[in-house]
């Protein structure tokens, strides 16, 4: 675990104090994420023959709505230690967030950027999901460095252990205790889902299938790997029977499957173009 890269001490510049300043690993993989997801969009777009300067504007919109959204949804698991200290708001800015909030944010933005520059919209949103699935699973690299979003107790073999102090005093990671590595569970989780939706890409039957297929296979992911994270402070619901995450892929799950038949349907109607070369 590597939270920091490099650390700037702090210094004086013309009798004005400056720093320390930090490179964090999350940041700096977050920004590979990012700059491989628009790669991936732009790519994607022009496979289906779609303008790739908006679908990467569009994928810059989905970033910062999830942005958003991620600590507006850890806000509101957290809210009743939130409510009680308000001066601790700030330490939002350093979290990581709530990724199905991100998710949840994320749908209406693109939906109103698709009717704006009158994007057909699932085939936008086909375009669209394989670059999100793989800056997830960047993402969550720097969510191993970092030390958060970390797993349960475990006497496994693969079990990880974390010793940065700097960590535990951030994000509250326990100390020379063996860990289930679930940050490294869903990063690698979530590239092969995007492997699995370059395939689907390659032979989709109808537009939206990249797209469902994303939410399906993510939802399920996520509901198995909740039950390793270790990190308790997420919400839960039914009187803690399930997470919040694990509520929220339910639903997912369910919207997904009621889509399906009706996306499946239209692109019967409507036979799809072939993919331009690329």
């Amino acid at each position: 675990m590597f939270p920091r890269l490099y650390t700037l001490p702090a210094f004086e510049l013309f009798g004005t104090s400056f720093g320390p300043f930090t490179l964090h690993t999350y940041g700096v993989l977050l920004a590979v994420a990012f700059i491989a997801g628009l790669w991936i969009a732009a790519r994607h777009a022009r496979r289906a023959q779609l303008d790739p300067d908006k679908i990467t504007d569009l994928a810059v919109y989905v970033l910062i709505a999830g942005l958003i959204g991620a600590k507006l949804g850890l806000l509101l698991v957290e809210w009743n230690y939130y409510s009680k200290n308000w001066r601790e708001l700030f330490s939002l800015l350093q979290s990581g967030g709530v990724f199905y909030g991100g998710l949840i944010a994320a749908f209406p933005v693109a939906w109103w950027y698709a009717r704006k520059h009158a994007l057909p919209g699932w085939k936008a949103a086909d375009a669209l999901a394989p670059a999100v699935v793989l800056g997830q699973s960047i993402g969550r690299l720097g969510c191993f460095a970092a030390g958060c979003c970390f797993g349960k107790p475990t006497s496994v073999a693969w079990a990880v252990t974390f010793r940065d102090l700097y960590a535990a005093r951030a994000v509250g990671t326990p100390m020379d205790t063996p860990l289930h590595p679930t940050q490294l569970y869903e990063a690698a989780a979530t590239f092969l889902i995007f492997l699995a939706l370059l395939a689907i890409a390659k032979r989709k039957r109808f537009e939206g299938q990249v797209v469902l297929s994303y939410v399906l296979l993510y939802s399920v992911a996520r509901f198995v790997i909740e039950f390793y994270r270790g990190d308790v402070s997420r919400g839960s619901v039914f009187g803690g029977a399930l997470s919040t995450s694990q509520f929220l892929a339910i639903l997912l799950v369910l919207g997904a499957l009621a889509l399906w038949p009706k996306a499946a349907r239209a692109g019967r109607a409507a036979p799809l173009a072939p993919p331009a070369n690329v």
